[in-house]
């Protein structure tokens, strides 16, 4: 498994060695022990989520207040813009996002920590987006910031209105989010 740093020292791209040939390719998706000796992370996942999206649909940003979740997120089909926005006031990267092309080609998978919100856009015809998380999902918990918020003025890599649901309508600014301290 190869790490690739980004910007913000906790978010993680994880680019696993895929054999191939003529017949097709194979590659471990997860293995808890090569993801804690290559990240130095001691997380436990507990949930596995599946979401098929059409183009143009936004999802996020998401993040729960209370049994905040950390994602190792990837694209099984198609392809995605996968973004963290660090959101706890006291890091020195508050406010900053991340953003990579997760494909269904390309393998990568994302490491958003707790304390982070996340969205992703579908840049191809649909798109088969699976993430693992370390906590479980608390609709009561659940927040939203705007996914076109000015002050983190993200590049979705996306030309056009996005689809969004009603949640994701109702995001807030960050300066009017509940955040983590």
């Amino acid at each position: 498994m190869k790490i690739i740093p980004t910007n913000i020292p906790d978010v993680i791209i994880l680019e696993p060695k895929v054999f191939g040939d003529s017949r097709g390719f194979f590659f471990e998706s997860f293995n808890q022990l090569a993801f804690s000796k290559a990240t130095g992370l001691d997380v436990q996942f507990v949930q596995d989520n599946h979401s098929r999206s059409a183009k143009g649909v936004l999802r996020g940003l998401h993040y729960q207040i209370q049994h905040p979740q950390g994602k190792l997120v990837r694209v099984t089909h198609g392809r995605v813009f996968d973004v963290a926005v660090d959101i706890r006031r006291s890091s020195p990267t508050f406010g900053q996002w991340e953003g990579v092309e997760l494909n269904a080609e390309n393998h990568r998978q994302l490491w958003v920590p707790a304390g982070f919100a996340h969205g992703f856009v579908v840049l191809s015809d649909s798109a088969d987006f699976l993430y693992k998380t370390t906590d479980y999902y608390a609709p009561e918990y659940e927040r939203c910031i705007a996914w076109n918020d000015p002050a983190i003025d993200i590049n979705w890599q996306y030309d056009g209105e996005p689809q969004l649901s009603g949640k994701d309508k109702q995001g807030l600014l960050l300066k009017d989010a509940e955040l983590f301290a």
